[in-house]
């Protein structure tokens, strides 16, 4: 069995909080690209359902939970990031639209142009992180997807509530506890080529 995805990122994951600088997060950067690139297989831009099962697959995703976020993720996006093209049957997602799929009831620790916030990013541990520091509970978590939901905002509270659970089953380490290194990573993408790795190497064992 492979170890907790977790246990190594805690080494390879840097940025400019958790006490890590090897390699900030540039705040000019657009890493809400960077996070939706990863389920661009083929790298020509434009995510298909069939693209994101299989990523989600590679970072140790089951079958169902694949199919459903697959669905979930290209119905949910699609037409936003394609603004004054008809509707695809395809449901295809355009990368270099990915900011105009940013839903609300969310951290704000992706600003309107895809950008890393860090001073938001940091507010998830001041305002949740009551056990530990530097990682949330399972129960912290949903104190604080509660505490973020807007009011009427379903679209983005159920957005918010499945990409959240969805990290912490994918990320959280043995003791169940979802890092702050794991939940950083996550915001440029990192986590994803990790998850990979570590799934593929389980898969080995």
């Amino acid at each position: 069995m492979a170890s907790s995805p977790t246990s190594k990122l805690s080494k390879q994951v840097s940025g400019p909080v958790g006490g890590i600088d090897e390699n900030p997060i540039p705040v000019e950067e657009n890493v809400l690209q960077k996070h939706a690139k990863f389920f661009d297989l083929n790298q020509d831009g434009v995510i298909y359902p069939w693209e994101t099962y299989k990523a989600l697959r590679e970072i140790g995703s089951g079958i169902l939970l694949s199919t459903g976020l697959a669905i979930f993720i290209n119905v949910g996006l699609s037409q936003s990031t394609r603004p004054g093209k008809f509707p695809s049957p395809l449901f295809p997602i355009e990368v270099k639209n990915i900011k105009l799929a940013k839903h609300g009831s969310d951290t704000g620790s992706y600003d309107t142009e895809g950008r890393f916030v860090p001073s938001k990013f940091e507010e998830i541990f001041t305002k949740h992180a009551h056990t530990h520091p530097n990682a949330l509970t399972y129960d912290e978590l949903n104190e604080m997807i509660k505490a973020n939901r807007e009011p009427k905002d379903f679209v983005g509270r159920i957005g918010s509530w499945v990409e959240w659970n969805v990290l912490y089953k994918l990320g959280k380490d043995k003791k169940g506890l979802l890092q702050k290194e794991t939940i950083r990573s996550v915001y440029d993408g990192s986590l994803f080529d990790q998850l990979k790795k570590e799934h593929s190497t389980g898969k080995k064992k």
